[in-house]
């Protein structure tokens, strides 16, 4: 295994492997591929000729460097930005949380907020164990607890989602109808409209990567959205984080999203995301444009 031309072919034979243990703990390909390539990086500087088990070794360092990312305080300060394709149906959440898990390398909007109602301990455990596969002992180590603690936190998280629910949210019909009104004032320059969809105390939060933007107060707003009413006539409804929202689309490239925290008919706060960085990590094109074929 000192070989590192070999090293660096076992690890490419894993790191399908590594990114979907990530993808599922993090909830997000961008800090997947972050951890999957720290992983790398911690095996280039180990000595390898001390590992046993490359297999068990990479999958409890890849959960080490995802439990430190979801302990970290930009995990709760950020928005996570999950964006999906608008359908009328509400996404359901199965029984069985694990096989809900397993069933594609994205998960779900619908059990990711859920998710993220665990600690990142419980998290850890309930992924490793019920999807994965992992032994107790295994997450012992990357929890550096005993294995029954490991196996009292799955139950525990297993429980828990069992039991949890959705957060309240606007029906998808009232969301879709607030957008729409929101989208025709502003490529109207309605102002007077815009102000009856938006609660007084209003703000919104602008990324745009190299700068931020805060906007406070529904005449600020308003004003905003008409300046930005060619944008509005470009946009189209998805749902970001199981939200309302809207992606603006100029020559066939997704621009910015937008998500509305709406309170009973009113507007109470808009988050745009405007860095085409971000917006190239979030696979936003593809969820409002999808290649062919798809």
């Amino acid at each position: 295994m000192t070989d590192r031309r070999i090293l660096a072919r076992r690890f490419e034979t894993e790191r399908p492997r590594l990114r979907a243990i990530a993808a599922r703990l993090l909830g997000g390909s961008a800090d997947a591929d972050d951890a999957v390539q720290e992983t790398w990086l911690r095996l280039e500087r180990a000595d390898v000729d001390g590992i046993d088990n490359l297999e068990a070794w990479l999958t409890t360092v890849v959960s080490r460097v995802s439990l430190d990312v979801l302990r970290s305080p930009r995990r709760t300060r950020e928005h996570s930005w999950q964006v999906e394709e608008w359908r009328d149906e509400p996404v359901a959440v199965a029984a069985d949380p694990a096989e809900l898990t397993a069933e594609s390398d994205q998960v779900s909007v619908a059990l990711l907020v859920l998710l993220e109602t665990l600690s990142p301990a419980e998290r850890i455990a309930f992924v490793l164990h019920d999807v994965f596969g992992r032994s107790f002992n295994e997450i012992a180590a990357v929890l550096e607890r005993s294995p029954e603690s490991a196996r009292q936190l799955a139950s525990r998280a297993r429980r828990r989602l069992r039991g949890a629910e959705e957060p309240a949210r606007p029906t998808r019909e009232r969301g879709r109808r607030i957008v729409d009104a929101w989208l025709a004032a502003a490529r109207d320059g309605n102002i007077a409209a815009l102000l009856n969809l938006l609660d007084d105390g209003a703000v919104l939060r602008a990324d745009y990567g190299t700068t931020m933007q805060l906007v406070e107060g529904a005449r600020s707003i308003a004003e905003q959205a008409v300046l930005s009413g060619r944008l509005a006539a470009h946009s189209t409804p998805i749902l970001i984080d199981g939200l309302p929202g809207v992606a603006a689309v100029m020559s066939g490239h997704v621009v910015s999203i937008m998500a509305f925290d709406i309170d009973g008919d009113r507007i109470v706060g808009l988050e745009v995301l405007a860095d085409p960085k971000r917006l190239e990590e979030l696979g936003v094109q593809n969820v409002v444009s999808p290649p062919s074929g798809r």
